[in-house]
């Protein structure tokens, strides 16, 4: 399925208030973009270019943010994503897997259990059944609004290993 053939389909979007997608992996076909635009000007808005601010603003309007990325080192959308109450759809690697708690044990968003298209779809479907139980998403989206990202903590864990790396040095060093 081509980019144009998915946002053809567009009059039957998987969630109420679904503006526009792109299949994965898929060419970004900028003009079939514009092209349902205008076929769909009320369900479809295109902007070519990246506005910052207008990015904070469209993920914190989202459902949900689809992050499928095969390496992400640690990106920032998932955590601004759950900041914003916007469970992430992720894969699990890397930074995703590090930032992102499935709802399954509680957590914020849905972590695929691998990065295939099956888990994929999974990863979706599981997340359009929870956004179908207003409740059961509403705890999703807190859960991932709880989550803290600063430095306090890990750097409260990186004093710890300082002061346990300094005592066994120490320890080494009086046994001789």
């Amino acid at each position: 399925m081509s980019a144009a053939e998915l946002i053809g389909s567009v009059d039957q979007p998987a969630l109420p208030g679904a503006n526009a997608a792109t299949r994965l992996g898929a060419r970004l076909d900028k003009g079939a973009l514009l092209q349902a635009q205008l076929r769909h000007p009320r369900r479809v808005h295109v902007e070519i270019g990246f506005d910052e601010r207008k990015a904070h603003l469209i993920e914190a309007g989202a459902d949900a943010f689809l992050m499928p990325s095969r390496f992400e080192p640690c990106g920032l959308n998932q955590m601004y994503s759950q900041a914003y109450g916007t469970p992430p759809i992720v894969s699990p690697v890397g930074g995703l897997r590090d930032t992102v708690e499935d709802e399954a044990t509680g957590g914020g968003g849905f972590v695929m259990n691998a990065c295939t298209d099956r888990a994929l779809m999974e990863a979706i479907q599981r997340a359009l059944n929870a956004w179908r139980n207003p409740q059961r998403w509403q705890s999703i989206q807190v859960a991932g609004m709880r989550r803290k990202f600063g430095w306090e903590a890990p750097a409260r864990r990186y004093i710890e290993l300082y002061v346990e790396a300094r005592e066994s040095q120490r320890f080494a060093h009086s046994s001789h």
